[in-house]
């Protein structure tokens, strides 16, 4: 199993590893590593890119994602095998940007609920904006001014952002994760929890900044009725 080295550390930008296995049909060829700095797309977040290098050249890595519990790293062209080293780099902007969006996401979700109770029913993390499905009753676009203003508040606090790896049932006696117990499979027995001091916590495995201050802010510029009890959420970071 791959060894994914972001999970306790969002902010290194290159590593070393060794090739587990190589996938190559007419359409594409897919890498398997010993351990990765690259995110696989889920979660409403998208894959990381960048490139690997080794001995028989450079690989640009333009998709990673999970198959049958394995990380994929889609290369744009065919050459290395298994057991080659390889020296990985992450397209740092790209990923940078993704951090802000997703601890953005976080206390937005974190600020709708306390005051209306709603959570999340989806949401996706694109390259120009956010969006985010609640399960919210009432719809009161004034609403979403005061939630913009409450969240860039909190971003401007500059709260600590710290990740760690409990044990399953430690997880589940933290409150704000029981709701969580049901939807995660039980084959899974660490919990990556991200925690918003003071804010919000949560079971996620995406990449987060360290302190809110580093996102600079967000704009809502989209609010949308999706039916009954269906609120979708549009938001841009700040530059």
């Amino acid at each position: 199993m791959t060894e994914m080295l972001y999970m306790l550390d969002c902010y290194k930008k290159e590593f070393d590893a060794k090739v587990e296995n190589v996938v190559e049909d007419e359409n594409s060829c897919l890498v398997e590593l010993d351990k990765t700095l690259f995110y696989p797309r889920g979660g409403g977040q998208p894959n990381d890119t960048g490139t690997l290098k080794s001995g028989s050249g450079e690989y640009k890595v333009v998709d990673v994602f999970k198959k049958d519990g394995r990380v994929l790293h889609k290369v744009d062209h065919c050459g290395l095998s298994a057991g080659d080293s390889v020296h990985g780099i992450i397209d740092w902007d790209r990923r940078y940007y993704f951090m802000r969006c997703h601890t953005a996401a976080h206390i937005l979700s974190a600020v709708i609920h306390k005051e209306t109770g709603a959570f999340i029913t989806g949401n996706n993390i694109s390259e120009d904006k956010v969006r985010i499905d609640f399960n919210l009753e009432k719809f009161d676009r004034d609403k979403f001014k005061h939630y913009e203003e409450e969240v860039n508040r909190i971003i401007n606090e500059g709260h600590d952002v710290s990740l760690s790896l409990m044990p399953r049932e430690e997880a589940f006696k933290i409150p704000d994760l029981v709701k969580l117990k049901k939807l995660l499979p039980e084959s899974i027995k660490t919990i990556r929890v991200v925690n918003i001091d003071g804010v919000d916590i949560q079971a996620c495995a995406g990449t987060h900044v360290k302190n809110t201050r580093e996102i600079r802010g967000i704009e809502i510029i989209k609010v949308e009725n999706k039916g009954k009890n269906n609120r979708r959420v549009y938001f841009k970071l700040k530059e």
